[in-house]
């Protein structure tokens, strides 16, 4: 991989642990790129953040479940409320919106909409697994130096639709159209995995650390 990945930056970045899986990809990619960056499941921890990763895998009913006993939940919506950057990937893009069909819980609502299930269609499998492009992404910062329709990683069953269209900043196709990633504010979140994705995956996460919301 290219050392021009290595992303110097003063972000100290909080990833959190609400025991959702994927922490150690995530690790190690932004150890990568050469992030100062911390892993906690402690709510008082990421005042000292400048930016939060919210990643994850999983059943969203669950996850919804540790951030609300831990108190994960409010301090995530206190960190986007301070206006500091927030990105949330996989699960983790699905639990910023307002409410996910899976299990029909109500998630952290800093993007409005809903996340849905994939319909069954023949010839496609649920869950969504593999290699994938992300088209009309390239008007966004995270996706700075990224062609346009490069691939990612994706394995999901539901994804997101934001209220307003204004909301997704990058398609994809998997028997439908759908939102791959979204943004609003300091909040972005994608559906793949960057941290699974290879160079074009590693740029996306150096573009955030020098995103400046808003």
């Amino acid at each position: 991989m290219s050392t021009s990945l290595k992303t110097k930056t003063a972000a100290r970045v909080g990833i959190v642990d609400y025991r959702a899986g994927n922490l150690r990809s995530v690790e190690t990619a932004f150890r990568y790129i050469g992030s100062d960056f911390f892993i906690s499941g402690q709510p008082e921890d990421f005042r000292s953040a400048s930016h939060l990763v919210f990643p994850g895998v999983g059943d969203a009913g669950a996850a919804m479940r540790v951030l609300k006993e831990t108190g994960l939940g409010q301090a995530i919506r206190e960190f986007y409320t301070s206006g500091k950057p927030v990105l949330g990937i996989c699960l983790g893009c699905q639990i910023v919106l307002s409410r996910s069909e899976e299990g029909n819980v109500e998630c952290l609502d800093l993007i409005r909409g809903t996340v849905v299930r994939f319909p069954e269609r023949p010839g496609f499998k649920v869950p969504h697994m593999g290699w994938n492009q992300v088209k009309d992404a390239s008007g966004h910062p995270l996706f700075d130096g990224i062609p346009e329709r490069s691939s990612f990683y994706f394995v999901h069953s539901y994804y997101p639709v934001p209220e307003s269209t204004a909301d997704c900043i990058g398609e994809t196709e998997y028997g439908v159209t759908f939102a791959s990633a979204i943004c609003r504010d300091n909040c972005a979140a994608v559906q793949f995995h960057p941290e699974k994705s290879g160079e074009r995956g590693l740029r996306l996460l150096g573009n955030f650390l020098k995103w400046k919301a808003g």
